[in-house]
């Protein structure tokens, strides 16, 4: 039988914020260009594949900005959750499948 394990709300929380931090990191990096620095655009066929790129603009340093404050906080989630408590009275072999467990506790997201 599958082992059930008493996740602490906090660490519940943390996992669900992380989630949200990295589907938010996630969408915002899919909408800025490549580029961080303004490029001109490329055209390299010499390798194993064709590579292409556009025109890059660069980002906006508010875009920088936000992507760094995302960064930020997911790091910092990210050491909160794995570092947890929690993790202390979990014994050593159960460790992988609680993990795993709470990555999914709230659901499918990312």
């Amino acid at each position: 039988m599958a082992a059930s394990y008493d996740f602490p709300s906090d660490l519940l929380a943390g996992q669900e914020e992380l989630h949200q931090v990295r589907a938010e990191l996630l969408a915002l990096m899919k909408r800025l260009p490549w580029s961080v620095e303004p490029l001109d655009a490329f055209s390299d066929d010499n390798g194993w594949r064709k590579v292409e790129r556009p025109a890059s603009p660069g980002w906006t340093a508010d875009e920088q900005a936000e992507v760094e404050k995302l960064r930020r906080r997911e790091r910092e989630l990210a050491v909160f959750v794995s570092c947890h408590r929690f993790w202390a009275e979990v014994a050593t072999e159960n460790k992988v499948d609680a993990r795993m467990r709470l990555k999914h506790a709230q659901g499918d997201e990312p």
